[in-house]
């Protein structure tokens, strides 16, 4: 029944190898862009239908984040920033790899030392409800929350990067680039499916990586609506967040976002849209550069 009460209520808000396009291949001048760096309306039968649930299974609706979508921007903006991680691959460096992809590739020792490190400084992980939850309502977090998310459906995320998640108990957002399934080196739609059964968010990351800022006509239904249904029809359940590819965004792409079900997207560093502040949530790229104490130190100045 809760499963239910969540479809309503989200229902309701409505390859080539050249293609499969990473992170790490963004042009200079986006990455340079990238470093130096209204919420939707709730309809009123939403809000009937969520209330008439209460009524009939209060232990169901209660175990669900309260998310008001109504709040206003100024309110959203006023709250202190909570720090987002972003990793793309987990595997050890190749001689292949350029100066510039090792930014985007945390070596798997690494990432282990990493995520000890959060453990052990008290962060504790939440996921993409309690953050809308705590930004739109100012509902409680954890202490020292943060949030680990991990974008392009790279394989190693599941063969290295979750079990060190499980380990500490740590829960992550998948923001999967759905050409890439069943593909070589990349996750399958059974390993997505595992990731939200064991309690991860899966979230959209398009369907081939192009940048959103290019879109025309016909692609807000092929790198948005479609991965979307995808990905719902994988996992059982509604997938309403979206990760920009390139974390680059402009303010033409959030009432598309809206129009097809999205009710927060994630960017990287750049500043947050005043009016749209749900829809330019900020991340920073966990560097494979970057030590467990360098980590540390970026995480508690993070967005000051």
């Amino acid at each position: 029944m809760r499963t239910l009460y969540i479809i309503i209520f989200f229902g309701l808000l409505s390859l080539s190898s050249g293609l499969l396009s990473s992170c790490d291949n963004t042009k200079p001048d986006e990455v340079k862009a990238v470093q130096a760096a209204t919420p939707t309306t709730l309809p009123d039968t939403a809000q009937s239908i969520i209330l008439a649930s209460a009524e009939q299974a209060p232990d169901a609706v209660a175990s669900v984040p309260s998310i008001n979508l109504n709040a206003d921007a100024a309110t959203i903006l006023a709250r202190p920033q909570v720090p987002i991680l972003c990793y793309h691959q987990i595997r050890d460096w190749r001689d292949s790899d350029s100066k510039q992809a090792k930014d985007y590739i945390v070596q798997t020792a690494q990432f282990r030392e990493q995520m000890q490190m959060l453990a052990d400084s008290g962060y504790h992980t939440i996921l993409p409800d309690q953050l809308l939850a705590y930004l739109t309502t100012g509902a409680p977090l954890p202490e020292k929350p943060i949030m680990l998310t991990f974008d392009d459906t790279n394989l190693d995320q599941y063969t290295n990067a979750l079990p060190e998640l499980e380990k500490h108990n740590f829960k992550a957002v998948f923001f999967v680039m759905t050409v890439s399934l069943n593909r070589p080196r990349y996750m399958t739609r059974e390993q997505v499916k595992d990731l939200s059964d064991k309690g991860h968010a899966i979230g959209s990351h398009t369907w081939d990586h192009h940048n959103v800022k290019k879109y025309q006509g016909s692609d807000w239904e092929t790198q948005v609506a479609k991965p979307k249904r995808v990905l719902e029809e994988i996992t059982g359940q509604p997938v309403t967040y979206f990760a920009y590819p390139f974390g680059l965004w402009n303010k033409e792409a959030i009432p598309e976002l809206k129009k097809h079900g999205i009710t927060a997207a994630f960017q990287l560093a750049a500043k947050r849209d005043e009016q749209d502040p749900l829809f330019t949530i900020r991340r920073i790229i966990a560097s494979g550069y970057w030590s467990p104490t360098r980590l540390y130190k970026n995480l508690e100045g993070s967005f000051d």
